[in-house]
């Protein structure tokens, strides 16, 4: 079965989006929204979030909840009274506290239903292709990048991508764990220093088990709701089995404002339609 909704966690509070960057050049706009934290809506050409969501509709997605705080009226503004999509229905939930992603999956319950949906995060571009297979997974899953892939094709430095969660799989791809924040011991780097395991990006197809799980997460040692936690409880109370969609392909990933020229150059000239 095709899914046809999508969550797009948007509820970050962007807090290395705030730091100041020395002789980082950026508009008016840019800077406006860098100062707030609102990643979702840094202009890179558009606002990125037209990109995220214009890829979604690509993949096959025909609804759309972002999950928002109560602080962003503008992502509000524009989605509800600017912006008048042919290609989506777009609605919004919002998650009172950033308490995490999992506790941000709950704040879309009442949006996905007994369906199954995509979730993934406001402030990266992933490849259509990577989307649509989740789109037609036909079973709960996730997207398991290419290390080596991302360096290569993405804005995203080898250094960053060392802080992402690993992906561990069996012979017939079925999700093992996913360990966020891992210690470089569990890394197995190759003689080039690359990660060899898939990584994460946080590109999720979910059932409605995820959200029994959600509820029975506990805060990490970062004092959040994870995401990762939930899954892993989803698997072992649950017997919920996620598939391990191998990918090789960039994601374009607007963590802070160094970001914003890579992200804007490798943008420009592409069409959104909404």
């Amino acid at each position: 079965m095709r899914a046809t909704k999508a969550v797009v966690l948007a509820r970050g509070l962007g807090t290395r989006m705030r730091h100041l960057t020395p002789g980082l050049a950026l508009t008016a706009d840019q800077q406006a929204m860098a100062d707030q934290g609102i990643k979702a809506l840094v202009a890179v050409g558009r606002p990125l979030l037209d990109y995220a969501l214009s890829s979604l509709a690509d993949a096959g997605i025909q609804e759309v909840c972002l999950v928002i705080g109560p602080e962003h009226d503008a992502i509000i503004e524009r989605y509800r009274n600017t912006i008048h999509p042919t290609r989506l229905t777009i609605t919004a939930a919002v998650q009172p506290e950033p308490r995490g992603t999992a506790d941000a999956i709950l704040a879309a319950e009442p949006f996905a239903g007994q369906d199954e949906f995509l979730v993934v995060n406001s402030d990266n571009i992933y490849p259509v292709e990577a989307l649509a297979a989740l789109v037609s997974l036909g079973t709960p899953g996730l997207i398991g990048f290419d290390p080596a892939a991302l360096i290569a094709e993405s804005n995203i430095p080898s250094a960053r991508i060392a802080q992402f969660a690993l992906i561990q799989t069996s012979p017939d791809s079925s999700l093992v764990e996913i360990l966020e924040k891992p210690p470089a011991e569990r890394r197995a780097p190759s003689a080039e220093g690359r990660v060899l395991r898939r990584v994460s990006m946080n590109a999720w197809r979910f059932g409605p088990k995820i959200f029994d799980a959600c509820r029975l997460v506990t805060p990490s040692a970062r004092g959040e709701l994870e995401l990762q936690d939930a899954v892993t409880i989803a698997m072992a109370r649950f017997g919920e089995r996620f598939r391990v969609v191998p990918f090789a392909g960039g994601v374009l990933d607007l963590s802070s404002r160094a970001d914003i020229p890579a992200v804007t150059e490798r943008l420009r000239g592409r069409e959104v339609v909404l």
